[in-house]
């Protein structure tokens, strides 16, 4: 009678054969949830960011508060914008607000500067306890107010008296903070100014 005879050899090398093939099978595993990771941290974090944007954009504005505008020469020649944050808003730089003047003579954009002219608004406080808009031009406390000058005679005039804004006219401003959060103030000038020096928009 003829006994089988087996090779253990051989069935050490398949043995071997399958480890190394398990092994390649975590390392690619391992490697793939690794780039699943980092991809799924970098979403995430383009996520929050999207989001903190978004977020901002409706929350850190200015609320106006009053409108005035003085009369010379029987126009609107200055108008003075008064400003706080909005609720909920963050410390708003009145340096980096844009402000967009569209009125029936055209759309002009202007940015902050020490006097009001035909490109810039000036800023001063009305109400600042730590001079953070005298110093800074920034309203960083919910009880900040801050008055934003613009001169219709510059802007849309020829910067003499009686060439702003006349009796009955109207003009839209728009404030754009550093964030993006944008608000809209409609300026109605009465249809009559005669024996007026200043009156409410």
């Amino acid at each position: 009678m003829l006994t089988e005879l087996t090779n253990d050899d051989d069935r050490g090398q398949v043995g071997i054969g399958t480890l190394i093939v398990f092994i390649a099978m975590v390392l690619v595993a391992a490697i793939a949830a690794g780039v699943l990771i980092n991809t799924a941290g970098f979403l995430q974090s383009s996520a929050e960011e999207t989001g903190q944007q978004s977020s901002d954009q409706v929350t850190n504005r200015l609320e106006v508060v009053t409108t005035v505008g003085t009369v010379d020469g029987g126009a609107v020649d200055t108008v003075e914008v008064t400003v706080k944050r909005a609720p909920g808003a963050a410390n708003i730089d009145l340096g980096s607000t844009i402000a967009q003047w569209v009125s029936s003579d055209g759309s002009y954009d202007l940015t902050q500067g020490a006097s009001a002219d035909s490109s810039t608004f000036s800023v001063s406080d009305v109400q600042d306890d730590d001079n953070s808009i005298s110093s800074s031009n920034v309203l960083n406390d919910p009880a900040d107010r801050a008055k934003l000058t613009f001169s219709a005679n510059d802007i849309i005039g020829d910067g003499t008296a009686g060439t702003g804004l006349s009796e009955g006219a109207t003009a839209t401003v728009r404030l754009n903070t550093q964030s993006g959060g944008t608000s809209t103030v409609r300026l109605v000038v009465p249809e009559t100014l005669s024996g007026n020096s200043a009156v409410t928009l």
